[in-house]
C-alpha cells in the first residue's frame, strides 16, 4: 500500500472516531510511567503511550505500548472490553497514542502484560511510522525528522538521555567546587573571545549591528573583575562557518573561570570532571569510540606543542619552508593556506590530532595563536595554554588568563594586523575593565557536543544535537 493510500485510510478512521462523538485528540490523562510497572502490582494501573506494534488474533490482540520510560505489552480481549470498545480498538493504528486502564498479569512465557479493561484515544496518527529501524537509515531523514528518529530508535533516545545526564553532572561537579552558573549576553556589539566568523544581526531601535556570540569569554572575565571568583556558563555560541561531523553553526560549550588559578588548575579540573562523567554516568573507565577503546584512567598524557613537530621531523616549526616540505611529503593539499600558522594548523589536524586517541593534553602554545593567554614564565613567545584531545579530536581549550591591561591592548593591536574572518576591533570596554584589576585566573572551554559525541560513541555531532542545522528541502 502506498504512503498516500495509508494516509487516506487513517483519515477515514479519523472521521470514524469523530462520527462516534469521540474527540480524536484528547485531553489530560492521569497516568504512571510504564517503566515503573512490575509483576508485584495487584491493583489496577493507568498508563499512556504510543502503540508500536499490533498483533491481532481474531477476538483478541497484543500490542506494545511505549512511553519515554519504557515499553510494555498490553492485551485487548473482546470478552473483557465488550462489543463497542472492541470495535473502537479495531480502528486504532500503529503510532496512535492511547490511555489504558487495566490489570497486570504474566503470560505463559513470563512476559509482563497489562490486560486492558478500558482505553481512550489521545492522539490519532495520520502519518506512517517506519516498520523497523532500517526505515530510517537515511541520515537526512533522521536529522530533519528527529521526532521519527526518537520514536523508532531507542539508541537515539539513549544518546539524548546521556547528554542530559552529562550536563547535570557538570553542574553538580562545578557547584561542589564553589562555582556559580551565570548568564551573559548572546548578542555582542563586538565579536570577540575566539577566532571565528560571526553571524551579524541588526537592532532596529538602536540602529546598530550586533553579532551573535562566538564565545562568552570576555563577559565572563568581566565578572572576575567584579569579584565573582568562580563562574561558569553552559552557553550556546554561534559561528558562521562550515557544517561537518565536528561543526554545527550553533553549538553548546562549557566555559568557566577560576580566580587565583592558572592553566594547571584547569588541567586538574578537566581531568577530574571528565573521568567523573565516565565513571558516574557510564560506570566505565573505558569508552568504545569508532572501533577503538579510549582509556580515561588517570593520569592523562601531557606533551608539549613544540615536541609534536619534532615527532614529525620538523626541528624548527617557525621555518615555513620546513613546514611546507613536510606537507608536500605527506601529499596534503595546502590551497588557500598561506601563513605559517594556517599551514601548521592544517598539518596538526591531518597528522597529529588523529594519533591522540587516549586523553592527551597538548601544552605551551605560540603567543600568536593565543592573544588572551598569559606568557610562559621564561619564554614570552609562548603562552600557558593547553588543548585537550580525545579520540583524535579537540575537546577543550584552557589557559592562564592574561590580566595585564597594557599587554592585552598590545596583543589586540598585533591581532589587528593578522588576516581574520571576523571583524577586528579592539574591545576598549574590556581593556577598561582590566584596568580595574582582574585577579590571576585559569579559564577553560569544553565543547559539550563533541564530548557527548565521543562518550556516546557517535560518529557525528549531528547525532547528539536534537535539531542540527540542515540545508532547506529542495
Amino acid at each position: 500500500m502506498s504512503q498516500d493510500s495509508m494516509k487516506n485510510e487513517k483519515k477515514e478512521k479519523l472521521e470514524w472516531w469523530k462520527s462516534q462523538g469521540i474527540e480524536p485528540y484528547g485531553r489530560r490523562f492521569n497516568r504512571e510511567p510504564i517503566g515503573g510497572l512490575s509483576t508485584e502490582r495487584k491493583d489496577s494501573v493507568s498508563i499512556a503511550g504510543r502503540i508500536m506494534t499490533v498483533r491481532r488474533h481474531g477476538k483478541a490482540a497484543f500490542c506494545d505500548l511505549m512511553d519515554w520510560s519504557g515499553r510494555v505489552q498490553i492485551y485487548f480481549k473482546k470478552d473483557i472490553l465488550g462489543e463497542e470498545q472492541f470495535e473502537k480498538f479495531k480502528n486504532l493504528d500503529v503510532g496512535d497514542i492511547i490511555g489504558v486502564k487495566g490489570e497486570i498479569f504474566t503470560t505463559h512465557t513470563g512476559q509482563l502484560t497489562v490486560l486492558v479493561k478500558d482505553f481512550i484515544l489521545l492522539s490519532k496518527i495520520l502519518g506512517t511510522l517506519p516498520e523497523k529501524w532500517h526505515g530510517l537509515r537515511d541520515l537526512e531523514v533522521r536529522f530533519r525528522r528527529r521526532y521519527l528518529d526518537l520514536i523508532v530508535n531507542s539508541e537515539a533516545q539513549n544518546v539524548f538521555v546521556a547528554r542530559v545526564k552529562i550536563i547535570n553532572y557538570i553542574r553538580s561537579f562545578l557547584s561542589g567546587l564553589g562555582f556559580i552558573e551565570v548568564e551573559t549576553p548572546m548578542m555582542h556589539p563586538i565579536p570577540g573571545g575566539a577566532e571565528a566568523k560571526p553571524f551579524i544581526t541588526h537592532h532596529n531601535a538602536l540602529d546598530m549591528d550586533l553579532y551573535l556570540r562566538i564565545a562568552p569569554e570576555l563577559y565572563l572575565k568581566r565578572l572576575l573583575v567584579g569579584g565573582m571568583e568562580k563562574v561558569y556558563e553552559i552557553n550556546r555560541s554561534f559561528r558562521n562557518e562550515g557544517i561537518s561531523t565536528l561543526h554545527n553553526p550553533e553549538f553548546t560549550m562549557l566555559e568557566l573561570y577560576s580566580a587565583y588559578g592558572d592553566y594547571k588548575e584547569m588541567m586538574d579540573l578537566t581531568e577530574n570532571l571528565i573521568t567523573g562523567i565516565v565513571k558516574q554516568v557510564f560506570n566505565e573507565d573505558k569508552i568504545k569510540f569508532q572501533d577503538t577503546d579510549i582509556n580515561f584512567q588517570s593520569p592523562w598524557k601531557k606533551i608539549y606543542w613544540e615536541d609534536c613537530w619534532k615527532n614529525l621531523g620538523i626541528d624548527n616549526w617557525r621555518d615555513i619552508n620546513s613546514v611546507k616540505q613536510t606537507l608536500s611529503e605527506k601529499h596534503i593539499d595546502t590551497e588557500g593556506k598561506e601563513t605559517l600558522f594556517d599551514l601548521l594548523d592544517l598539518l596538526f589536524k591531518r597528522c597529529i590530532e588523529p594519533t591522540l586517541i587516549n586523553p592527551t593534553f597538548v601544552v605551551k602554545f605560540p603567543v600568536e595563536t593565543s592573544p588572551l593567554a598569559k606568557s610562559w614564565p621564561d619564554d614570552t613567545s609562548m603562552v600557558e595554554r593547553f588543548e585537550l584531545f580525545i579520540g583524535g579530536f579537540e575537546i577543550a581549550n584552557a589557559y592562564s588568563e592574561l590580566n595585564d591591561p597594557v599587554e592585552q591592548k598590545i596583543r589586540f593591536e598585533e591581532e589587528l594586523q593578522r588576516p581574520s574572518e571576523r571583524p577586528k576591533v579592539i574591545d576598549d570596554d574590556y581593556i577598561e575593565a582590566l584596568e580595574y584589576g582582574m585577579p590571576p585566573a585559569g579559564g577553560l572551554g569544553i565543547g559539550i557536543d563533541r564530548l557527548v559525541m565521543i562518550l556516546t560513541g557517535c560518529s557525528s555531532i549531528r547525532d547528539v544535537i536534537l535539531f542540527p542545522l540542515l540545508r532547506p528541502k529542495q
